[in-house]
């Protein structure tokens, strides 16, 4: 039987828990995500946890942040003052933004903190600093 390898677009289905058993993302109920291993369009260690199984196969395997979405880093949170902010934003803590970068590339950011003068914005990914762990069933190697 086939093991998934480097090259390889295979179709998983899986549940994604934080270490307080919360569920942050899952393929049930939906059609199973489909990635081609090696290509990084996964984090790393979810692509070498599929590498080397067979079709009907199920893991679970926890990660730690490096394997992850990186720790947490200090110089992504960016202070903006309040009269470079549009007009008609009223920014809440959690709200969701996009800057845009020097090449034109949205990037994604939260507001971390809300100030009399400023806000500041959390451009580290939301799982950045957290261990995740993977229920994986691997289901189609193509």
């Amino acid at each position: 039987m086939a093991t998934a390898t480097t090259g390889d677009t295979v179709q998983v289905h899986y549940t994604g828990r934080l270490d307080d058993g919360t569920v942050f993302d899952s393929s049930e109920g939906r059609d199973p995500l489909a990635f081609t291993v090696g290509a990084g369009q996964v984090v790393p260690g979810f692509e070498d946890a599929v590498t080397g199984m067979q079709v009907g196969d199920s893991k679970t395997v926890r990660l730690g942040p490096a394997d992850a979405y990186g720790e947490r880093r200090d110089e992504l949170l960016l202070e903006v003052p309040n009269e470079q902010l549009p007009d008609d934003l009223e920014p809440e803590i959690g709200m969701e933004l996009a800057l845009r970068g020097q090449d034109g590339q949205a990037m994604p950011v939260r507001v971390a903190a809300v100030g009399e003068e400023a806000i500041t914005l959390d451009a580290n990914h939301p799982l950045a600093g957290k261990a995740l762990t993977f229920d994986v069933q691997l289901v189609d190697i193509d």
